[in-house]
């Protein structure tokens, strides 16, 4: 090689990994300024971490740990994860299973004879196909709400009760907190350990995840976690945010504060990504124990083509492939996700219930160079009643659309019969009343007929056409 052909390759070097850079920076530069506009006009308050191939390419966090104290939010914070704890749950079976403690056919009442559900495996439970009933809806119904319960009182209060199946199991799929719940249970009674502990020496350690554990004594032990991320709900009586322990109506955060299994692993942005790159590379269980985890086990919606796994949940997206899971609880909504094509994983913690998914949903259109609308303040316009007429009717894609005029009013009305005002900013263009980054925009045809309805929710469009 010349001399002169290596200062050549050399400054080619130098060029690319500068256009590079540059091209990082400006990735980065875009998810922050759609970050800090939810923050600004949406309330978004949490911890936020984008990786590609495992190199973390975007971390910020936003707000309040505490929105008492006013401390602030870092890096290290730690969140409930609430249901992304069910994948933690469903490696712990498996890996009692490739230790052959524990098959998967197994039978619940194997474990727990007392239960009245016959004819459910240890399968049912980790893909949500059991029917057992809702814990939770039961319990506060009739549970002594002076009390906290834990696992086994959840066990004893399904004996008691014996509240039926809510189908045959295996026939249909229906999310279960108790089933997972009730696999926590199992991992006890097969280890020999606490769960808590059984996760710490199997899963959090080997992992380094040192910050990540099982929390579920916040109100039985008063037991507490240093740079703890407190999650506050917002009360629009009072217009402030108040913690769910403080708000009748939430005061089932206390006395099922004990339940693990289903929830309850607390962790960072950081950790969650040597998580993921542990699921990725199958560095605690076996290859083939792992891809049966991220299978494609139970179909969940025919029309989004979506499935659930063994704690996962699995779409074909426009964007690529994507394994992921949410998890809510009063003050958290949390969500982890990986475009398994591209190699990108998005981590959205927030710890004032603000709206992760449709959030890191925003973030992978940025990381993959796709149109945003960046968040930005909406004002109201009059508008008379003859021209919100035209926009009435059903709208339909993956999902539909009804919106419907009442009064000199707009409304998007669900199926459940739940009505959200829409609001004009423009002659086509409306915005949610409720205070969620959401719009529905209409576009109209050659015929100055209304022909499409495309809602943007939280920057992302996705088009309705309009049923005739």
């Amino acid at each position: 090689m010349t001399k002169k052909f290596t200062l050549l390759a050399f400054a080619a070097i130098i060029l690319f990994g500068c256009a590079s850079k540059k091209e990082t920076s400006k990735v980065e530069a875009q998810l922050d300024e759609y970050l800090t506009g939810q923050s600004e006009y949406f309330r978004f308050n949490g911890n936020v971490l984008v990786a590609e191939n495992g190199k973390t390419v975007f971390q910020k966090s936003y707000g309040y740990a505490d929105f008492n104290t006013r401390r602030l939010l870092n890096d290290s914070s730690v969140f409930e994860l609430a249901s992304v704890s069910k994948q933690f749950t469903a490696t712990a079976i498996l890996l009692l299973k490739d230790k052959s403690r524990l098959k998967l056919t197994d039978s619940l009442r194997q474990y727990f004879p007392e239960l009245p559900y016959p004819g459910i495996t240890l399968y049912h439970l980790l893909t949500h196909t059991s029917g057992i009933p809702d814990y939770e809806s039961a319990m506060v119904e009739k549970w002594d709400h002076s009390k906290i319960a834990f696992n086994n009182d959840m066990i004893g209060f399904l004996v008691k009760e014996k509240r039926p199946l809510l189908f045959v199991p295996g026939t249909r799929w229906e999310y279960s907190n108790t089933a997972y719940a009730i696999l926590a249970s199992i991992v006890e009674k097969v280890s020999g350990q606490t769960f808590r502990d059984f996760m710490a020496i199997n899963i959090f350690q080997p992992l380094q995840m040192n910050h990540t554990r099982i929390y579920n004594t916040r109100r039985s032990l008063k037991d507490t976690i240093p740079n703890y991320a407190y999650g506050f709900v917002f009360n629009d009586s009072l217009k402030k945010y108040m913690m769910p322990d403080s708000l009748p109506e939430l005061k089932y955060v206390i006395y099922l504060d004990g339940i693990q299994g289903d929830g309850v692993v607390n962790s960072t942005t950081a950790d969650l990504l040597k998580w993921d790159r542990a699921v990725k590379n199958h560095t605690l269980l076996t290859e083939s124990s792992q891809k049966e985890m991220l299978a494609e086990h139970a179909v969940v919606d025919t029309l989004k083509k979506s499935h659930y796994g063994f704690g996962v949940f699995q779409e074909q997206t426009e964007l690529g492939y994507v394994i992921s899971h949410s998890g809510g609880w009063p003050g958290y909504i949390t969500f982890i996700a990986r475009n398994v094509d591209k190699d990108q994983t998005f981590i959205v913690l927030s710890n004032n219930n603000a709206s992760s998914p449709p959030i890191a949903r925003a973030l992978q259109y940025i990381m993959n160079g796709k149109t945003v609308t960046l968040p930005y303040e909406h004002r109201k316009i009059p508008l008379d009643s003859t021209t919100l007429q035209k926009f009435t009717g059903k709208y339909k894609s993956t999902g539909e659309i009804n919106i419907e005029r009442i009064g000199n009013k707009l409304f998007r009305v669900m199926s459940n019969g739940q009505k959200t005002e829409l609001k004009p900013e423009s002659e086509t263009k409306f915005f949610y009343g409720d205070g969620t980054d959401r719009q529905i925009e209409f576009e109209v045809g050659d015929s100055k007929k209304v022909v499409k309805a495309w809602l943007i929710s939280y920057g992302t469009k996705s088009a309705y056409p309009k049923k005739q």
